[in-house]
């Protein structure tokens, strides 16, 4: 139990050596003091916790806790008020993956709320018939053929229905008067509309939201969103009906067909076809988690069509065979680039919905499928794209074809997460998004959210176990995952980041389990990221690191990752909760990454 005990101790930076050169990160943020944007990312003591990317959200979910709701309750609280104040990354115009460990210490189960496509979808609808070709990228990102059926309000509602003590009117109302009496514009907020401002523009209703007078509002400055507000206390007083039937279904499938396009704009914004049925007859699913046993640890994480629990479960499978812990750290993390490509391989090539497409879940995770990726990993780094693998021979049922076409969908690099415990030992971790930062750019005229342009994530080319297709929920690399040893908590973590979430995740996991990091130094940590390619993401913070150059003499090559087209210096942003002794919990979010996050527990020390 070395990992879990060392979370509570004094907290101290890792030598050079340990992270290949560079320590993990500024010491204050290590050591939990307030770096300069005055966010809190780390917290300690007793009772329930909760860590989001946002300071408001965070105390919306400890007020739920304190005042005698679990964790279920304060996650939908501060889901909601998040909707409010990171509107580019998640609200109700999208859809989620929640995981849950019920405190009696039954099955986790995972509720999937993702978005879906329209019925009228069909394999070939990204094929543009006039080229023939796959229509681009960008005329799918900002349009209303990439926006899926919501699924966020019914997820909540089913969530507080099987797991809840409130009723979801009352969980609203914190972000209803967060919406009503604004917050401060943060340095990321005036940021991500910088990012969006053609798109902003060429959608009035948005361009009244979002924009101060057509301009990017200035950080400092107070945004409020009255009519998100109005939108949240119809769904208090009607529940989730008023969302999926009547005026606001009909606004949001004409928003879709006919996307509300200013004239002047050089953007071609396509329409979509999404009826009132599509939003009448969603529904959430309840799905088994994935699992996989890890040094000990059991791993529980989001299944398909989320390609997260699978892609971090066979990573896991395959380090399992090397000793990390010991010996050169540089050899730890070529390991960790090497087995991120193949997983990453399998993932491409045979993640979908499970209910249009033969997922082979038990192949992928098996381990002696594990052993045979592993044989692939030599001294020097592999040649990427490497090919999928074959897991079919490994499932009780081996037949299957090997799909050897692979493809790899764009995802965007938004979307939030939380994690919350309660004093009894629920434990909730939430990802959820509207894909894209702005997702699809278009707001709901009168109802102050945007829509999400979620069906980017399809495979636009046929055939594909992730191609479009009527009521089919596209792959997701969201990976809400919780980890018990021996039936008691351990870790639960989660993040936004697009495809970069699979690595986040699991180089946490690496840092905390494997290289011995507390939580915060392990949150903290430089990250990399190889989504099978040539060259490997990497933050500036690790490509001034020594392991940098000694990985680079093993052949692989970095790069910084891009956002919209921009660079950026972050991959990913952890919201995690550790779970020691007698009731002791730390909440940690990010010190820096996205302007920094906020933790909260219930009694602190």
């Amino acid at each position: 139990m070395r990992v879990i005990i060392s979370l509570f101790a004094t907290v101290v930076m890792l030598s050079g050596a340990a992270l290949g050169g560079a320590s993990a990160g500024p010491a204050s943020a290590a050591s939990g003091m307030h770096p300069a944007g005055g966010s809190h990312p780390t917290a300690t003591g007793e009772g329930g916790a909760v860590a989001t990317v946002d300071r408001t959200a965070s105390r919306a979910a400890l007020r739920v806790l304190r005042s005698g709701g679990n964790a279920v309750d304060a996650a939908v609280a501060g889901a909601a008020v998040l909707g409010v104040t990171e509107p580019y990354s998640c609200g109700i115009g999208g859809g989620g993956f929640m995981v849950i460990r019920p405190a009696d210490g039954s099955r986790i189960t995972t509720i999937d709320h993702r978005e879906s496509a329209p019925q009228a979808f069909h394999p070939d609808i990204f094929i543009d018939p006039a080229t023939d070709a796959p229509i681009p990228f960008d005329e799918l990102v900002t349009s209303g053929l990439g926006v899926g059926v919501p699924g966020t309000v019914l997820g909540w509602e089913e969530a507080l229905r099987r797991y809840g003590t409130r009723s979801l009117g009352r969980l609203l109302q914190p972000a209803i008067d967060v919406a009503r009496n604004g917050f401060r514009v943060d340095d990321t907020f005036a940021g991500q509309t910088e990012e969006n401002l053609e798109r902003f523009r060429a959608f009035p209703s948005t361009r009244r939201l979002f924009l101060d007078d057509g301009a990017v509002p200035e950080a400092g400055s107070t945004f409020r969103n009255p009519a998100l507000a109005r939108t949240y206390s119809t769904i208090a007083r009607r529940g989730s009906n008023a969302f999926y039937q009547g005026p606001l279904a009909d606004e949001i499938v004409e928003t879709v067909v006919n996307p509300p396009v200013t004239p002047s704009t050089d953007l071609k914004v396509r329409p979509g076809v999404m009826a009132e049925s599509d939003l009448r007859d969603y529904d959430v699913a309840i799905r088994y988690p994935t699992a996989v046993s890890y040094r000990g640890y059991d791993v529980y994480s989001m299944g398909p069509p989320s390609s997260g629990g699978s892609t971090v479960g066979e990573a896991l499978n395959i380090l399992e065979g090397f000793d990390l812990s010991s010996g050169s750290r540089t050899v730890a993390l070529h390991e960790y680039i090497e087995a991120s490509k193949l997983a990453y391989a399998d993932r491409d090539a045979y993640l979908g919905d499970p209910e249009y497409t033969d997922v082979p879940l038990e192949g992928l995770l098996s381990d002696d499928y594990a052993a045979t990726r592993r044989s692939l990993i030599r001294s020097e780094a592999l040649g990427a794209p490497v090919d999928p693998g074959d897991p079919f021979p490994f499932q009780d049922d081996p037949s299957g074809p090997l799909r050897p076409e692979v493809s790899v969908a764009a995802e965007g690099p938004s979307t939030t997460h939380l994690t919350v415990t309660d004093s009894h030992g629920n434990i909730v971790s939430y990802t959820f998004t509207i894909e894209q930062t702005g997702g699809s750019g278009m707001v709901v005229p009168g109802y102050g959210f945007l829509l999400n342009n979620e069906l980017t994530d399809f495979e636009p080319e046929p055939p594909h176990p992730n191609t479009p297709e009527a009521g089919k929920r596209p792959r997701s690399s969201m990976s809400p995952t919780i980890v018990l040893k021996d039936g008691d908590p351990v870790v639960a973590l989660g993040s936004p980041g697009g495809a970069t979430i699979i690595t986040t995740v699991l180089q946490t996991l690496v840092n905390y389990i494997d290289f011995g990091m507390s939580l915060p130094e392990a949150v903290a940590a430089p990250r990399i990221s190889n989504l099978n390619a040539p060259e490997t993401l990497a933050e500036p913070a690790f490509l001034r690191t020594s392991a940098a150059a000694a990985l680079e003499q093993r052949g692989h090559e970095f790069v910084t990752p891009v956002s919209l087209g921009e660079p950026t210096n972050d991959i990913g942003a952890v919201a995690a909760i550790a779970f020691g002794p007698q009731g002791h919990v730390q909440a940690v979010a990010e010190p820096e990454r996205r302007g920094g996050g906020t933790a909260f527990v219930e009694h602190p020390d």
